[in-house]
């Protein structure tokens, strides 16, 4: 058989789907994997033997950059985190759990906000208001300002070259639907918010690697929270960009934001240039990663 190196673009059913040379091949992992607790995920980069597109065995994974369990993908570029404004309503909280994942795990966020022209304008979240945090962060945020806004969704198109993309975000946001704006040809199964639950149904069954201008983007399920519990605390101030940037200026090196005199965290959230949902949600996440639960607010 020919050995071959590849990249896994599907995961069904057992099978691992290898895109190499211009082909994609049909695989099976070897027993060995399971012995080392290796298992393969769609986006990592293999060595594999086959001798025919329908036939071949996986036999090693390379290193990963990195990897996310929900999704399961590895070697991921960037991420699309799709919020709706309303139906669901927008959330600060919810938000800075996807940032703070993508942050742990390198990967550069791209915020994607959806159901703008559903707003009756007195909501208590704005799109200026999310813009103006987030933006100043140095986050880019795109607006879907109509239902077909042909604009956002080219200007999100622009990140999409020699990167591996996944979107994530609220159930019920529109992610599937926003895939279908992109590449229509996908046909990708979309459903109806669950008014009942309050949340979109899973509709997504499997991740799979689609190419689309010029690079790769996994259509991955919807899921509503996020478990970053494995992280420990002197970690969790290093995935906020702002308080990194801050951080230098704080009286103590290992400054954890919270009590300590002197720290110009605190100082810039008192005089406004760190958003004060920002820096709620950093505390909240801080108590939950010290009594390893996770504790979900609306907000």
């Amino acid at each position: 058989m020919a050995f071959l190196k590849g990249q896994i673009r599907k995961a069904l059913s057992g099978f691992y789907y290898i895109y190499a040379d211009g082909a994609t091949f049909q695989t099976r992992a070897r027993g060995n994997f399971r012995n080392r607790k290796i298992t393969p995920l769609v986006g990592d980069e293999v060595m594999f033997e086959s001798d025919n597109p329908t036939d071949g065995y996986l036999l090693e994974v390379f290193p990963r950059h990195n990897e996310l369990v929900r999704p399961p993908v590895a070697n991921v570029d960037q991420g699309v985190i799709v919020m709706s404004m309303i139906e669901p309503n927008f959330s600060y909280n919810l938000m800075d759990r996807f940032l703070v994942t993508l942050e742990d795990k390198k990967i550069a966020p791209i915020i994607y906000l959806t159901k703008v022209d559903l707003l009756a304008g007195t909501e208590s979240v704005s799109v200026a208001e999310v813009k103006k945090v987030y933006e100043e962060i140095g986050y880019p945020v795109i607006a879907a300002t109509k239902a077909n806004d042909e604009e956002a969704v080219r200007t999100l198109e622009q990140f999409f070259p020699e990167r591996l993309t996944v979107f994530m975000g609220q159930s019920g946001a529109g992610k599937s639907t926003l895939l279908n704006k992109i590449s229509p040809d996908l046909q990708l199964a979309t459903d109806e918010i669950s008014e009942s639950l309050g949340r979109g149904k899973h509709t997504t069954r499997h991740v799979e690697l689609l190419p689309l201008y010029d690079g790769l983007v996994a259509d991955t399920p919807g899921f509503s929270s996020i478990d970053f519990l494995e992280m420990e605390t002197t970690e969790l101030p290093k995935q906020f960009p702002e308080f990194v940037e801050a951080s230098s200026s704080c009286k103590f090196r290992e400054c954890m934001h919270r009590k300590e005199p002197g720290c110009e965290v605190k100082e810039r959230v008192e005089s406004g240039a760190i958003a004060q949902t920002r820096y709620d949600n950093y505390l909240q996440f801080l108590l939950e990663i010290e009594n390893r639960r996770p504790i979900y607010k609306k907000k």
